[in-house]
């Protein structure tokens, strides 16, 4: 299964990418003769020459979607503080409120599709904070421009003809076809070509819309991970307890071995008791190694992995999910001595830099370059590591002044 869409991490909602666009290059003089160019290909495509020019016509490059593509972060998130955001109490309060107000539809899709509840909205709650952040770029304009220019042109004209299909079947509007820069669009963030095969109408008008219904998102998210090989009698996985000097070498999301095997080396359920019987064989994750948190996981965790093919998102999708269920937290404790931040605290932490006179742009909780470099600024003052990472020894330093 390929992912929704490879290269849009759920993390960008979290942590800004640089402004770009005063340094972004001049559009090169090409590009019309580029979409002339891709014109007999798109008509091979599905694509009919009056929609390719009714689309076409007027589109002007973004040539900020190529810094995009090229941009390299130097900075690199642990895990602790990717699922603090992703994971915290605000999205689990909003989350459960989804599931009250969509009961109705969400049980019809669980009968249809055989996906619980709590884990369709826990996708929706990572990819869009449940419709709240949709995306800025009109995807014709992004997908025309990273079709001619800049790394995987061959990909994006893929998406860019997928793109115009879902136009021309008149699903959705053209004016409200935006999303990320890279093409993901909709509540649940589908790239185009994702739209076309998984896509469902669920409420029976004609049309698969992702932008604004709701019902045609959730049920499409579902249909997704049935697709993807979910297994509604097995759950994602759950975190285990390793008995002392447990080697975790070789082990991993792939290297699933039989449930007996897990209970003879040892691996107990984190109140002691005996690992279940009957679900299959499952691999063992340590995401920060085997002093952190540790999970057996199942045939489901490798598809909601599917979806964007990080294990990171997919840790975030599972324990969110089971937060709406009514979980805790982890039971074991991630092996550092300055937690992340929620979303809350990123936003008391910036509006404490911009007590502190610095200019970081707008109060969002995404910790993008300008706070980074703020906390930079800070971390020098406080005698801290100058690391640009924003924790809770920062958050509580600057509290006190």
């Amino acid at each position: 299964m390929k992912p929704t869409r490879s290269l849009l991490p759920a993390a960008l909602f979290l942590f800004a990418l640089p402004t770009l666009a005063q340094n972004a290059p001049v559009a090169p003089p090409d590009f019309a003769r580029c979409l002339d160019g891709l014109q007999a290909e798109a008509h091979a495509a599905g694509v009919s020459e009056s929609s390719y020019r009714r689309f076409t016509t007027g589109l002007t490059p973004d040539m900020s979607v190529i810094e995009k593509l090229n941009y390299q972060p130097e900075f690199r998130m642990p895990i602790w503080d990717y699922l603090s955001g992703l994971v915290d109490d605000e999205r689990v309060q909003q989350g459960q409120a989804m599931l009250q107000q969509h009961a109705e539809v969400l049980a019809r899709v669980q009968q249809r599709h055989g996906v619980d509840p709590a884990t369709v909205v826990a996708v929706w709650g990572v990819e869009s904070n449940f419709g709240q952040t949709l995306g800025k770029y009109p995807l014709l304009q992004a997908l025309g421009t990273l079709s001619c220019h800049g790394r995987r042109q061959g990909y994006f004209q893929g998406e860019f003809y997928s793109a115009m299909r879902i136009l021309q079947g008149g699903h959705i509007a053209p004016e409200r076809l935006i999303g990320s820069w890279a093409g993901a669009f909709g509540h649940t963030q589908f790239m185009p070509s994702t739209f076309e095969r998984l896509a469902v109408d669920f409420d029976g008008d004609g049309k698969r819309d992702l932008m604004d219904n709701t019902s045609d998102a959730l049920a499409s998210t579902a249909n997704f991970l049935a697709k993807a090989g979910w297994q509604s009698s097995q759950p994602w996985g759950f975190e285990v307890k390793l008995p002392t000097g447990f080697n975790t070498d070789n082990e991993g999301r792939r290297s699933k071995r039989a449930m007996n095997e897990w209970v003879a080396r040892g691996l107990r359920k984190m109140d002691g008791s005996p690992l279940p019987e009957g679900l299959g064989a499952a691999g063992l994750m340590t995401p920060s190694g085997p002093q952190g948190p540790a999970f057996l996981v199942f045939k489901n965790f490798d598809a909601i992995y599917s979806y964007n093919a990080a294990e990171s998102y997919g840790l975030a999708i599972a324990h969110l999910s089971d937060r709406l269920r009514g979980a805790g937290p982890f039971t074991t404790p991630w092996p550092t001595d300055d937690p992340g931040l929620s979303r809350a605290e990123r936003r008391e932490l910036q509006g404490l830099l911009i007590l502190r006179g610095h200019d970081i742009g707008e109060v969002d909780g995404m910790l993008g370059d300008k706070s980074r470099e703020a906390i930079r600024v800070e971390q020098v003052r406080l005698g801290m590591e100058a690391n640009g990472r924003g924790g809770q020894k920062l958050l509580r330093a600057l509290r006190v002044g």
